[in-house]
């Protein structure tokens, strides 16, 4: 009788245990499902509690991804750059070959482009000067370059002046501008016997009136490019 009893007391003790545990675990199980559930809401709350933006802010921020476009294109630009730069010789001169296969000469065309600048840009003197005033310094120094670059150019030199003094006077005046300026590439570097100088005195007007500002026009050096 005895031992009937105890193992009907572990039988129900080994019932209780089941249902405990299994009580536990839906437990746990609801509470974690509620937790999911309720994590969308919240987070629905909160995007609800967030302010609108403004229309600067909008805007702000339309114009950082703007600049970050130009960015990527810059980006992207640097890049094809570098790879052209990058080609190999043989590539190079493929390039080249095909350029010239159909008539056309890139480094002539850059050539020409500077050497007319060269001409068109004369240099001006005050009234019975021959000095050379700084602000036309800078124009004789891109002569100066042009003619490092290309050394089968050599330079010559036409000094002017305007209709007041003699013929002869004029023309010393003239011969003493064009000296003023080939002394001066000289001291830059470009060898005497490519610059030639030459005086017109007062025979080659650019304007023709009778007042300052012709005259003003007329007080100059001109120069011409030549090829060895």
């Amino acid at each position: 009788m005895k031992r009937n009893l105890i193992i009907v007391t572990l039988v129900a003790f080994a019932f209780s245990s089941v249902f405990i545990l299994s009580s536990c675990a839906k437990k746990q199980v609801v509470t974690h499902e509620e937790e999911l559930k309720a994590a969308p809401k919240e987070k629905a709350e909160l995007e609800k509690e967030k302010p609108a933006l403004t229309e600067a802010e909008k805007a702000k921020l339309a114009k950082e991804e703007e600049l970050k476009l130009e960015r990527l294109k810059e980006l992207e630009e640097a890049r094809r750059a570098e790879a052209i730069r990058g080609k190999p010789a043989i590539e190079e001169k493929a390039i080249e070959e095909k350029a010239a296969a159909l008539g056309f000469d890139e480094k002539g065309a850059y050539r020409e482009r500077i050497a007319a600048q060269v001409e068109a840009e004369p240099i001006y003197f005050d009234f019975d000067r021959s000095f050379i005033s700084p602000e036309y310094r800078t124009i004789l120094e891109k002569k100066v370059e042009f003619l490092k670059e290309f050394q089968e150019y050599s330079l010559r030199i036409e000094g002017n002046c305007d209709e007041r003094s003699t013929n002869e006077y004029n023309l010393a005046l003239g011969d003493r501008r064009a000296d003023s300026a080939k002394n001066y590439l000289i001291s830059c570097g470009i060898s005497a016997d490519r610059i030639e100088t030459l005086s017109y005195g007062e025979e080659r007007p650019l304007a023709l009136g009778h007042n300052e500002e012709s005259w003003a026009q007329n007080r100059r050096d001109d120069f011409v490019l030549m090829k060895k």
